[in-house]
């Protein structure tokens, strides 16, 4: 595995060369480390730690405090991946300047590399401002979670025509205003495969089918950290919600029955003193 770390050159290269490209998310320090070893291209912290790690509903309440918070713990456990951390709701909506600066505290603050936000034609001229400004944008397609009450819940994107005409709008604004890459969520198989040919950057899909540039999954999800049943999109590549229950569980036991701790988890000192002592 190359040591090299990952850069907005090296996506452009791997979609030049055919070369799949993997991210995952992580919002904390031992997770990112985990990832970053497994040898994954790419970290997002996404706004998602509302949902996974602070238990709300949905990402709008996130703030960029919140998200400066999880991505310096990120980036101080990655030594390859490419980390770039998304810019929550409202933090790129209200005026060019206003996204400027909550962007550098991403790069700054936050040690990134990137952002990410969402939306198409309508955020192509904040995307050029931030690109002018040297910092790399990834663009964010399909199912966008900050629109959610909007699209009128988590549904699949760009099904009828007009709509994946406006996507297919998008995606190339996005790619004429300066993006690196572009996240297609919950995007038909062959709508992506559409737009991925389209495009010379890369597209990574999560629940976009097998043709984009590259996948990327909540990490939480692919490891089955909360149990029960997850996204269409999402394969389980373990159940460690199983086995955390299985260790707690067996520790609660083991206390209450007085088995833990026992002579080998203890401290002893020597009977002469004790001795003394008594």
């Amino acid at each position: 595995m190359n040591s090299e770390r990952v850069t907005t050159a090296y996506f452009r290269q791997a979609k030049k060369e055919g070369r799949p490209l993997t991210m995952l998310t992580a919002y904390d320090y031992p997770m990112a480390k985990l990832v970053d070893a497994a040898g994954i291209d790419g970290i997002l912290v996404g706004d998602s730690l509302g949902n996974v790690v602070l238990g709300y509903s949905s990402t709008i309440p996130v703030t960029m405090d919140d998200m400066v918070h999880h991505i310096k713990a990120v980036t101080r456990g990655v030594s390859r991946a490419m980390v770039v951390g998304d810019m929550p709701f409202l933090s790129y909506h209200l005026s060019v300047e206003e996204s400027l600066r909550n962007a550098g505290r991403i790069i700054q603050e936050g040690g990134a590399q990137a952002v990410k936000l969402e939306g198409g034609q309508e955020v192509a001229q904040t995307v050029k401002a931030l690109v002018a400004a040297g910092i790399p944008v990834m663009g964010h397609l399909g199912l966008t979670p900050q629109s959610v009450h909007q699209m009128g819940g988590y549904k699949v994107q760009g099904k009828d025509e007009a709509a994946a005409r406006k996507l297919l709008a998008d995606a190339k604004a996005l790619e004429e205003a300066g993006v690196f890459a572009i996240v297609l969520e919950c995007v038909p198989t062959a709508l992506a495969k559409m737009v991925t040919e389209m495009l010379e950057v890369p597209t990574i899909g999560i629940g976009a089918g097998p043709y984009c540039s590259g996948q990327i999954l909540v990490t939480h999800d692919l490891l089955g950290m909360y149990g029960g049943a997850g996204p269409k999109f999402v394969k389980r590549y373990a159940n460690i919600h199983e086995d955390i229950m299985k260790a707690l569980v067996a520790y609660r036991e083991e206390v209450q029955n007085g088995t833990f701790p026992g002579p080998e988890h203890s401290f002893h000192m020597p009977e002469e003193v004790l001795a003394r002592l008594c």
